[in-house]
């Protein structure tokens, strides 16, 4: 992967010996390939890897675990959820403001830019880190959950104790080896609007992974996104 070496420092030891493996060979050549024939790739190549270079794998305190990056033009910026400044939340997004508003009574900020939170501890990551514009999920099965899983196993053999917000089967399942006695699951349904009445609404993740991080000795995470991002 052409962009391995500028990886942040604390992951470029944790993940090296991923890049040389067959699995991660074939994801390169097959992006490769794809820009070769004209498709417009998101995130672009310099950000595939931002949620890693915005939080060291020693700073994670929480996890938010995403499944594909946004497939619209000019979403997509590498965090899980996050849209660019300027652009218009999406639905899902829209509802973690809503979930967000009733649990901390933190007002939307007008803008989905989360990498406040990034710079924070909490780990924005999606399951599969590209996509093809306009086609939803077409980056899966080509080697970016393997290689997300040994990111999440990363974060799980950390000594410090992290929270893990995963909503939705597909993040359940994907993170389902987390050492419970240590870390905080943080399980309810996605925030798409198609499930969030179902018990996502309510569910009330970020004031309990703030005590969770309180009860351990570690500052909680301010989650209020700055009007001028």
């Amino acid at each position: 992967m052409e962009t391995a070496v500028r990886l942040e420092e604390s992951w470029k030891v944790a993940l090296f010996g991923e890049f040389s493996q067959p699995y991660m060979v074939g994801l390169k050549s097959f992006l490769q390939e794809e820009k070769a024939q004209g498709k417009a790739i998101f995130p672009r190549g310099s950000e595939y890897f931002r949620a890693l270079d915005l939080t060291p794998l020693d700073k994670v305190r929480v996890v938010v675990l995403g499944q594909d990056p946004y497939h619209g033009e000019g979403q997509a910026h590498g965090l899980s959820f996050s849209v660019l400044p300027g652009v218009r939340p999406p639905p899902s997004l829209v509802n973690i403001f809503k979930e967000l508003q009733s649990d901390l009574d933190i007002k939307p900020a007008g803008h989905g830019f989360l990498e406040h939170w990034a710079k924070q501890g909490v780990l924005l990551l999606n399951s599969v880190l590209t996509v093809e514009r306009s086609m939803a999920a077409s980056h899966q099965g080509k080697g970016w959950e393997r290689f997300t899983d040994a990111i999440i196993r990363a974060v799980n053999e950390q000594p410090h104790s992290v929270v893990f917000i995963l909503w939705g089967a597909y993040a359940q399942k994907k993170a389902a080896f987390v050492d419970q006695s240590r870390h905080l699951i943080l399980k309810s349904p996605h925030p798409s609007p198609l499930s969030a009445h179902n018990g996502f609404f309510g569910s009330r993740p970020f004031s309990k992974a703030n005590a969770f991080l309180v009860s351990n000795g570690y500052p909680p995470i301010d989650w209020t996104l700055p009007a001028n991002s």
